[in-house]
């Protein structure tokens, strides 16, 4: 995925959900919040796609991600992610601007477009004659393993997807382990800064 467009798989969800804009909405922009890497994938299928991105950006998010959000056109806006908000903010600012909310993994068309990672993963094992017990998959809010699994278990209907998650940023465990979704106690603090989120995803 490091060859990617943008260098991450966050370009094929933001692809994927941008391309589906009908000109009214293009014309109306993009907002998306990340730390970086769903900021470029927006920045890069606005671009692409003939429609304007503001991002709202932790402001101790890498410069080189901030920096990659300003060549593809994208407009940076920063917020303090201990403190403040990014859902909050940027609900706002969409609102009051009139902008189309491009969350980086609560939405289906975003989960489909991560899921081709897993889709290509898929059959790039069947044409190895390879069947995988288990897929471990990366999970900050959760777009890129539930696109993922959905691939993998329509391809391999008994595999087992575990989520992998940074220390003391075990969200996704705890959820699946009490049934509700559970809340980290910090909110940065990882070298894995992109996929560091408050809770998992709905």
């Amino acid at each position: 995925e490091c060859l990617q467009r943008t260098g991450s798989f966050k370009f094929r969800g933001a692809f994927n959900r941008i391309s589906r804009l009908d000109d009214a909405e293009k014309e109306r922009g993009i907002l998306a919040y990340s730390s970086g890497n769903h900021a470029q994938g927006v920045a890069a299928a606005a671009r692409i796609n003939g429609t304007t991105a503001k991002i709202l950006m932790p402001a101790d998010a890498p410069r080189s991600k901030v920096e990659g959000v300003v060549f593809w056109g994208g407009e940076v806006v920063t917020y303090d992610r201990g403190t403040e908000s990014r859902e909050k903010i940027g609900q706002a600012i969409a609102a009051e601007e009139g902008r189309v909310l491009v969350p980086p993994y609560e939405d289906p068309f975003v989960i489909a477009g991560q899921g081709t990672a897993g889709l290509e993963a898929a059959q790039q094992l069947r044409a190895r004659g390879e069947s995988p017990d288990i897929v471990v998959c990366c999970a900050g809010g959760g777009g890129l393993i539930a696109g993922v699994g959905l691939a993998m278990r329509d391809a391999f209907p008994g595999v087992e997807i575990w989520a992998a998650e940074p220390e003391g940023f075990d969200d996704h465990r705890r959820s699946l382990a009490s049934g509700k979704r559970e809340t980290n106690e910090r909110l940065t603090g990882s070298i894995c800064d992109a996929i560091i989120t408050p809770t998992p995803g709905v």
